[in-house]
């Protein structure tokens, strides 16, 4: 498979209306986490939080999300496993049709009895975080020695039990150099997913950590290229713009083969105005601890709260939701970008970096056609 194959790219989905329905659902259960990670968005602490919603208020919510038809629902943290009653959900979540993954933190909760455990309870995918091909440079990032080997076994028990694996990299100026090294090792293993984030300065996250717009470029040609070798696919989270690299080297190999050349195998043949790409607000919702919903767990600008409203009805009638779906609404170059469907910047980024939810992503150099042509 590897070398033969065209980029494996994770693509948005043209069936669905995400004015109606989103495609994902993440559910921080809890902020109490035993790492001390330093780009944490939580802010995560050792204790759990007394107003966390209950048992049976996480089970009305996966009945929401089960009625909401979303394809992908994730238990995430702080750390899950702080919750004694996390297998219980996940059973519950499996048994609704949901088909629930689950983002735990590599700390000695994480063993190899917790993992058949989950399988059990009806898991279907584990994602764990590796943020380098070493000890020295993970365990730097997450606060804590012995990170990096506990991750490390923890995929070797995922495999064991036949569980589906999601690797979750958080790239930075720090460590951007080393993806190549980190996907020669995910190679080797049972792979589903490799799931890129590029850090948004929030929480811990800082500043100084975010790559530039220039690098979010030569990132983006790393991936390009490891997606043409690897088994597992590749997607970018709050790196929106990674799809429109992809549509430019999709383009220009097709006009390197001319207009009757052969197609790259499974490559997507996406237009830039053609399917809606996933954004924060547009197919994906987050809700946190206490109940209160959010566009992403990176925008701190909440639509509502499922103890007094459905989680529908906040997707679909809150301001802000409604807002980061129309495209109109974006300032700048984003606004005019031919590419602001399927992309649209990482509004996250914008916000944190501008503190205007709408302008352009500050990491992205690209100059939309309109510009160009009118330049």
């Amino acid at each position: 498979m590897a070398g033969a194959e065209a980029p494996k790219q994770f693509s948005p989905s043209a069936r669905f209306d995400f004015n109606e329905r989103p495609l994902v659902v993440i559910w921080e259960v809890t902020q109490a986490c035993d790492l001390q990670c330093q780009h944490c968005r939580a802010c995560a602490q050792p204790l759990r939080d007394l107003r966390e919603l209950t048992s049976a208020e996480g089970r009305r919510l996966i009945d929401e999300v089960a009625e909401l038809r979303a394809p992908i629902f994730v238990f995430t943290g702080g750390d899950p496993l702080k919750r004694s009653d996390i297998y219980e959900l996940v059973e519950y979540a499996a048994k609704r049709g949901v088909h629930p993954s689950l983002t735990p933190s590599a700390t000695p909760l994480l063993t190899r009895e917790a993992v058949a455990r989950l399988k059990a309870a009806g898991l279907s995918r584990l994602a764990v975080s590796l943020d380098a091909s070493t000890a020295a440079i993970h365990d730097g990032f997450r606060g804590v020695p012995g990170s990096w080997k506990r991750t490390v076994d923890v995929i070797t028990w995922a495999e064991e039990v036949g569980l589906q694996l999601q690797i979750n990299t958080t790239v930075t100026r720090r460590n951007m150099r080393d993806l190549p090294a980190i996907a020669e090792l995910l190679n080797q293993r049972k792979i589903a997913l490799w799931s890129v984030f590029f850090l948004v300065p929030t929480g811990r996250g800082q500043l100084a950590d975010v790559v530039t717009a220039e690098e979010a470029e030569e990132v983006f040609s790393t991936l390009y290229s490891i997606s043409k070798n690897v088994r597992f696919h590749v997607k970018t989270t709050e790196g929106q713009h990674y799809r429109r690299y992809v549509l430019q080297q999709l383009a220009a190999s097709r006009s390197q083969m001319g207009e009757h050349g052969e197609r790259e195998c499974n490559a997507p043949t996406w237009r830039p105005d053609s399917r809606p790409g996933v954004n924060d607000g547009k197919g994906f919702v987050f809700v946190s601890h206490v109940g209160d919903v959010y566009p992403s767990g990176f925008l701190p600008m909440p639509g509502g709260n499922v103890r007094h409203q459905p989680l529908a009805e906040i997707y679909r009638k809150s301001a802000i939701f409604q807002a980061l779906r129309d495209p109109d609404c974006l300032k700048g170059k984003c606004g005019l970008c031919e590419y602001r469907n399927i992309c649209g910047g990482s509004r996250a980024r914008a916000y944190a970096m501008t503190h205007d939810v709408f302008a352009p992503d500050p990491c992205c150099s690209y100059e939309p056609r309109m510009l160009r042509e009118n330049a």
